[in-house]
């Protein structure tokens, strides 16, 4: 079965273009594992960034690996040289979402790793994870990993590729405990994650202009198949108390029109088209100078998402020049009070104005949405559904509402609050589509069920861990069977926490401190109705 492994990775790789490779001769090998499919993996520009900084080491070959659920009996192979992950020196997993730990359970029993780092020994790949979900709270993977990057990469592999590079990997204690000393690691076997352990400081760049992640390797087999994607800035001023991407990547930080556009000369040879990828693209302020210069250089504009408030008329055209036919912005809650709550910002005035300049310029309009927020209440449900019947009425194209179940996240203002049940999401859920649905609406929404497993991994410790390691693949059914066969209540996760106890993740600073946090949770509570 592995020469079908092989022609498939062969394959892939003949509709690539900017892929590395290396001779593995005297050379540190490192699998670049993502969790999830080649399709989503190729679309992360984290993915991209990690894959370039290691390879940018030339005493380092590093090659890319992704779940194939649909392979799940034929070996695991890495792309470019089609070799096992077991032959690797690192495997170096990026992660930005916690469902997708289940894959890396499926990945290492697939590559025949020993999932519990305990049982591993020196002729076993060492095992190192980084991406925001693993990094704002390490412990539900702490039984598997070696080691966790907590930070950004650009400020982590350079030091972490020195050290592995000075030490004897085959002496793993004294690798660990050199791995130990390094800013920003943590290696749970030395480091007890308790109140009292010595802080992990999150590790961030000052300077990004220094460091420019973009596409590396092109390909057509995967969502932004089209465009050379570009990170534009880095953090989000807003605030917005549920947001982890928010908190988690401050200070905010820009990257100039200058650097931003030489990168997107040169990577006009690959694709006429640029992604910009930043947290809130319409708040960046050079947003007029960098726009300009890339109609002047004839070069297409995407972008994910906007904000309403600021809208800028030179992206809107930017983007309709493009060939942009979907907009998509995020109310997040249907009433002024439930957004004043979560600090979002926007008003009702704000949001139909966007609805009208959108009119006209974009025929599919979308719409984000999430239910279950702390306070939230009946009535801001059915304002959620009054407001979007209201921008359908002013918008004469198609228009698309996705909806996704609130889960509180460590190092955010809502870090303490209870997640709502399962059948409170489903019934909110089900209303705003038996009311959207017959105005020709259409309604996307996520898996309550999933969506509050994700809560549990999001705020778990060590024992989530052990219920990880005893499922064989991802399903509801083996969720809770693992669930009952390790003896764990999975909801006590889910349960609010009062505002001074400590918490799991509390040995991570992020650079945000629990008097700040703590004040913008009391800050959300004024606007409950029920206070």
């Amino acid at each position: 079965m592995k020469w079908e492994s092989i022609a498939k990775a062969r394959q892939i790789l003949s509709r690539e273009d900017g892929t590395i490779i290396k001779d593995w001769g005297g050379r540190l090998s490192i699998a670049l594992v993502f969790p999830n499919t080649y399709h989503v993996g190729m679309s992360s520009l984290s993915l991209h960034s990690v894959y370039g900084l290691f390879n940018a080491d030339p005493r380092v070959v590093c090659e890319r690996a992704f779940w194939e659920p649909e392979r799940a009996d034929r070996p695991l192979l890495a792309l470019e040289s089609q070799r096992p992950l077991a032959d690797f020196d690192v495997l170096a997993f990026t992660c930005s979402f916690e469902i997708d730990y289940f894959h890396i359970v499926e990945v290492l029993r697939q590559a025949e790793i020993p999932l519990r780092a305990a049982e591993r020994e020196e002729i076993h790949p060492l095992l190192i994870i980084g991406g925001v979900a693993p990094s704002t709270n390490p412990l539900p993977l702490a039984p598997i990993f070696d080691a966790f990057a907590i930070g950004e990469g650009e400020a982590i592999i350079p030091s972490l590729l020195r050290l592995l590079h000075e030490q004897d990997l085959a002496s793993r204690p004294q690798l660990l405990s050199t791995l130990a000393e390094l800013p920003g690691l943590f290696v749970p076997s030395l480091s007890a994650a308790t109140p009292h352990s010595r802080p992990i400081q999150r590790q961030w760049v000052r300077d990004i202009d220094l460091h420019v992640p973009q596409t590396v390797v092109f390909t057509p087999d995967t969502e932004f198949g089209d465009m050379l994607l570009l990170e534009v800035s880095r953090g989000c001023s807003r605030g917005c108390r549920f947001c982890l991407a928010g908190h988690w990547y401050r200070p905010v930080r820009e990257r100039s029109s200058e650097v931003l556009l030489a990168q997107a000369q040169r990577g006009k040879r690959h694709r006429g088209k640029v992604g910009l990828v930043g947290a809130a693209i319409s708040d960046y302020s050079q947003i007029e100078a960098l726009v300009s210069g890339l109609r002047k250089l004839r070069i297409r504009i995407s972008v994910s998402s906007l904000r309403v408030d600021p809208l800028p008329e030179v992206l809107l055209e930017a983007l309709a020049e493009s060939g942009t036919r979907t907009l998509t912005i995020a109310p997040e809650a249907g009433s002024q009070r439930l957004r004043d709550a979560i600090h979002k910002g926007v008003s009702e005035e704000a949001l139909m104005e966007a609805v009208d300049r959108a009119a006209g310029r974009f025929g599919h309009l979308k719409l984000y949405y999430m239910v279950g927020l702390p306070t939230e209440t009946e009535a801001d449900v059915e304002a959620l559904v009054r407001l979007t019947l209201a921008i359908n009425a002013r918008f004469p194209g198609h228009l698309t509402i996705s909806i996704a179940p609130f889960v509180p996240k460590a190092h955010t203002p809502f870090q303490w609050t209870a997640m709502a049940s399962q059948e409170t999401l489903g019934r909110r859920i089900a209303h705003i589509e038996s009311r959207l649905r017959p105005a020709g609406i259409e309604v996307r929404s996520e898996s309550p069920a999933w969506a509050r497993v994700q809560g549990v991994l999001a705020r778990g410790d060590e024992r989530v861990g052990e219920v990880l390691m005893r499922m064989p693949r991802r399903s509801l059914a083996g969720w809770r069977r693992a669930c009952k066969e390790v003896g764990l209540d999975p909801d006590i996760y889910l349960q609010a926490r009062p505002a001074g106890e400590p918490l799991p993740w509390d040995f991570i600073d992020a650079g945000l401190s629990r008097t700040y946090l703590e004040r913008e949770y009391k800050r959300a509570k004024i606007h409950d109705p029920d206070q």
